[in-house]
């Protein structure tokens, strides 16, 4: 029997809504988000990067960090094995995760600017407190972009 396209997008609801695939890719995404903050808060406090920059960097250090982990236990049943397909995942990974880094770098920088302080014992917390938000404005766009694009979990079914 031929599907249709409502049968096709009740896969993907049923593919995107997988409560267990969830937990675990939010879970994975608190242990990047605590990488990602220390990396970037590191960076910030010692005045070494302005806070945006130091977001790219600990952005992306999560990120391989995250697909590595995610790559073995959020989506191990799906992709190819070996190593050039698991190579191909990371780039991919890597791609479809900009959007949510852009975002997050957009939302860095427009938090950063907009003339609000936070100061505690003599220290602007302000830009350290854009950091999370960023990464909370992110994190539908990549579980989405992950599953559907990296991992092709709509495909499995």
């Amino acid at each position: 029997m031929k599907r249709g396209p409502l049968d096709l997008l009740i896969d993907l609801r049923d593919a995107l809504l997988a409560p267990a695939r969830m937990g675990q890719f939010l879970g994975v995404g608190a242990i990047g988000a605590a990488v990602d903050l220390s990396v970037s808060s590191l960076l910030t406090l010692g005045a070494i990067l302005p806070a945006e920059w130091a977001k790219l960097i600990g952005a992306e250090i999560a990120i391989v960090l995250m697909f590595l982990i995610n790559d073995r236990w959020t989506f191990a049943d799906h992709g190819a094995t070996g190593a050039v397909p698991k190579a191909r995942r990371l780039v991919k990974s890597n791609v479809v995760r900009s959007a949510g880094l852009l975002i997050q770098f957009v939302v860095v920088y427009v938090l950063t600017r907009i003339g609000v302080t936070v100061v505690v014992a003599g220290t602007d917390l302000w830009p350290l407190i854009t950091l999370p938000i960023a990464i909370g404005c992110a994190v539908a766009v990549n579980y989405v972009a992950e599953s559907l694009l990296t991992w092709r979990v709509h495909q499995s079914r």
